[in-house]
């Protein structure tokens, strides 16, 4: 099949999956593309048992295959992804609750990690699966981070406090860059490249450079972009700028080797807080948020089945399956535990909304992004088990969590939808 026919396929899937969504079970519209994703992948497993002769099973294995799921995902669909999510957050709600989305989207993910490492070593050692301790770290650390993408999605879908709101979407947003960060170092420290563990000091310098580098290629060229757009009276133009925007961004940080999610990040919150009041005439601005959304929503239905299709892929030994099993509420503890202790210390200056270290607790999605950063690591004796348990963690998170979650979110305000 050519790129243009898989293309065509997943586009095709996620509008008759979204139908089929809506008019039947009426979930939320990402859960609900995972949850089919996965009845199709068991469809095809089934079929293919029955059926041998038919190698449908092999046909379709065949195709996910040719899909470069990581490439997709990290050198693709997620720069636009970030700048679009980044566009509808409120910049002066976030500005309110710098020092909270601060610490969550760094301290936060590192006590995550640390946690969910030494929890995930020691279920391993219990169940007889051999993960060496840097290894395990290397799991906490793909795993930690909250998915902007997934977390973005489900706030479409629930109703809550403009505060709430801003901390989850900004911690997201941020943790994500943050994140793949600490993958980076820790998967380097794991490896041991060329037998040198970093020192702390290398490892600070490291982590400032991507992210503070990150950060400021974002005010870069978001300025630049803002400077064009003040200067044109034309909406096309205008939104080609966005693109560019976009597409320039990544491309230079991977070439100057800062953070390209944290850089899209910063852009899309200029172009669309300052940029929106004061470089856009309102059609223009009309017309580039509409067209930012849909491309979120597309994008967003595409990456989601693709999460259902890819169990095709992934597989797992029964070890695996066993320590994702394990995992999730290794996760879900470290995840309470890294909200719990940020909020409690700064309960002490401010003041937080109710439910709030349960409410982000729960609404710690994890998505396409932990499953490509585990696809990416090196083959070797422990990436299966690594990749099974990431996936099985991404399942629940997506399809429990985010099912669950207006539930929850009502139970703390009744007049929430």
């Amino acid at each position: 099949m050519t790129i243009l026919d898989i293309l065509a396929a997943l586009l095709a899937l996620s509008a008759l999956f979204g139908v089929i969504n809506a008019r039947l079970f009426r979930l939320p519209h990402t859960v609900g593309l995972v949850v089919l994703g996965l009845a199709a992948s068991a469809a095809v497993a089934g079929l293919d048992a029955t059926a041998p002769g038919l190698s449908v099973g092999q046909a379709v294995h065949d195709v996910l295959k040719s899909i470069d799921f990581r490439t997709l995902l990290l050198d693709g669909f997620l720069s636009a992804l970030l700048f679009a999510g980044a566009v509808h957050v409120d910049l002066a709600q976030v500005a309110q609750r710098k020092w909270a989305v601060g610490v969550l989207a760094t301290i936060g993910v590192v006590i995550s990690t640390a946690l969910t490492g030494l929890g995930t070593f020691a279920a391993a050692r219990v169940m007889g699966i051999e993960l060496p301790l840097p290894w395990a770290v290397v799991f906490g650390a793909l795993i930690s981070p909250t998915d902007p993408v997934a977390v973005l999605a489900l706030l479409r879908t629930v109703r809550v406090p403009p505060s709430l709101h801003a901390k989850l979407a900004a911690e997201a947003l941020f943790n994500d860059g943050v994140g793949i960060v600490v993958f980076t170092i820790a998967l380097a420290a794991a490896i041991g490249a060329a037998g040198h563990v970093a020192s702390l000091a290398e490892v600070a310098q490291l982590f400032l450079l991507e992210a503070a580098g990150g950060a400021v290629l974002g005010l870069v060229t978001g300025v630049v972009a803002f400077m064009l757009m003040a200067r044109l009276n034309d909406h096309v133009i205008e939104l080609m700028v966005t693109l560019a925007l976009v597409a320039g961004t990544y491309a230079l940080a991977q070439h100057l080797a800062v953070s390209g999610p944290i850089a899209e990040v910063v852009a899309g919150l200029l172009i669309g807080n300052h940029g929106a009041r004061h470089a856009m005439s309102r059609a223009t601005r009309t017309r580039v948020f509409a067209f930012w959304e849909l491309v979120d929503e597309v994008l967003n239905s595409v990456l989601f089945l693709l999460i259902g299709l890819e169990v095709l892929l992934i597989g797992g030994s029964t070890a695996g399956l066993g320590l994702g099993l394990a995992a999730i509420p290794i996760v879900l503890a470290s995840r309470y535990l890294a909200v719990a202790i940020p909020i409690g210390v700064l309960s002490r200056w401010d003041n937080f909304s109710r439910g709030v270290v349960p409410i982000l607790t729960w609404a710690g999605l994890r998505g396409g992004i932990s499953v490509a950063l585990a696809l990416s690591l090196p083959d070797g004796p422990y990436k299966p088990a690594i990749l099974t348990a990431a996936y099985a963690v991404v399942i629940f998170t997506v399809v429990v969590q985010g099912a669950t979650m207006p539930a929850l979110v009502r139970r703390y305000y009744p007049t929430a939808s």
